[in-house]
């Protein structure tokens, strides 16, 4: 399947945020049931994404200077940590002036299965398109600092455990408020 396929069969922001709410009100088999308590923390996460990310002038600058005329395209689940962080920001710093798309990750593994990170299907996967729809870079699934995190917390899960790197990673996205990530996908335009 083309990318302009899977882009066909995204959906938008607001699509993604309805969806995530039925599945948690009304779940339709028992994996949205298993994960309901995932669905109900990511939805907190966006909305509180939602009222604190602002787009600061020098990146909607930065933005305009690379005159990018494409799209972005999120492979994501809504109960996913750390794409509840970075999809709301990602959609409002890019609202207004490039369209951005959600592709349910575990309604089709073939596209994941192409933009693996270190072998697994990691997300959020965010693919920069051109207006041709191909692809010209890709992150994700977290800012650097995030990935430093988890390599510390694989590294020496004994003194760094599970618990303090989500602590901790959940600490800092509150405070970096999406910066971070707008920083790096610009970087990539």
């Amino acid at each position: 399947m083309s990318i302009k396929q899977y882009w066909d069969k995204a959906v938008s922001f607001s699509e993604y945020l309805k969806d995530a709410e039925e599945k948690l009100n009304n779940p339709k088999n028992q994996d949205e049931v298993d994960k309901k308590q995932y669905y109900e923390l990511a939805l907190q996460r966006m909305n509180r994404a939602i009222k604190t990310f602002k787009k600061s002038e020098e990146d909607v600058q930065a933005l305009k200077n690379k005159n990018f005329k494409g799209k972005i395209l999120i492979i994501t689940e809504a109960w996913c940590g750390d794409s509840s962080q970075s999809a709301p920001v990602i959609n409002q710093f890019f609202e207004g002036e490039n369209e951005v798309r959600f592709f349910y990750r575990d309604s089709d593994h073939s596209l994941i299965d192409q933009f693996l990170t270190n072998g697994a299907q990691a997300i959020p996967k965010v693919l920069i398109l051109n207006e041709n729809y191909e692809v010209i870079n890709t992150w994700g699934p977290r800012p650097a600092y995030g990935v430093e995190l988890l390599k510390k917390f694989k590294a020496d899960p004994e003194n760094y455990p599970r618990e303090q790197f989500y602590n901790d990673l959940q600490v800092y996205y509150a405070k970096n408020k999406g910066k971070d990530t707008i920083a790096e996908i610009l970087d990539l335009i």
